[in-house]
């Protein structure tokens, strides 16, 4: 039987694809993205689940304004992406909460769209969000796909034995496989998308 993607969620793909293609400049990042791409103009099992929230969503409205972005590849992904918003399940991180912040736990969320619990169901690509109040610090973690993150807002990052760096409004960042890695939010909400390659080619 063939799967078709609700039509939110393909103009959600094509316009992160389309972002990440001018915003990514890591030659491997390129290599991971291009492998993703790949794989997604093959849909998957859609998730029959309801969206769920969490409180911290409340962040959302003040960091993804579609009109305080001025390109207008990001304006487009964020709006894209709040129109998909609801049908996510937003979840609270669990395992190892070292070097978080004490307000971590009621200050972030997560959703995979795409993935493992996503609202398209695989196991080759992995494609979410992570949403951060103010002054949150997330956990050092690691994983064994490597990650392209575009982020669209402030905020600072870490990875391996990095200083903190902010790759700002619009910025990328490559996680080679394993590192270890973490987030923080200054006075304003994070958010960040993420895109993991997990197949084996």
């Amino acid at each position: 039987m063939t799967v078709k993607r609700p039509q939110a969620m393909q103009e959600f793909l094509d316009a992160i694809t389309s972002a990440a293609d001018r915003c990514v400049t890591d030659h491997n990042a390129k290599i991971s993205l291009s492998k993703i791409r790949e794989a997604l103009q093959t849909p998957s099992k859609m998730s029959d689940e309801v969206g769920t929230q969490l409180p911290i969503r409340d962040s959302l409205e003040e960091v993804a304004n579609p009109q305080c972005f001025h390109r207008p590849e990001l304006r487009h992904l964020i709006e894209t992406f709040l129109r998909l918003e609801p049908m996510l399940t937003w979840r609270r991180r669990s395992g190892d909460m070292s070097c978080a912040s004490e307000n971590f736990a009621d200050g972030h969320a997560n959703a995979n769209i795409i993935g493992p619990g996503g609202i398209e169901r695989r196991t080759d690509v992995w494609l979410g969000v992570t949403l951060l109040a103010p002054n949150v610090r997330y956990p050092d973690h690691s994983h064994p796909p490597e990650e392209t993150y575009l982020v669209l807002s402030n905020g600072a990052f870490r990875h391996g034995d990095s200083e903190w760096f902010e790759p700002g409004i619009g910025g990328t960042f490559y996680n080679s496989p394993g590192i270890v890695h973490a987030m923080r939010s200054d006075s304003t909400p994070l958010l960040a998308f993420w895109l993991l390659w997990a197949g084996t080619k």
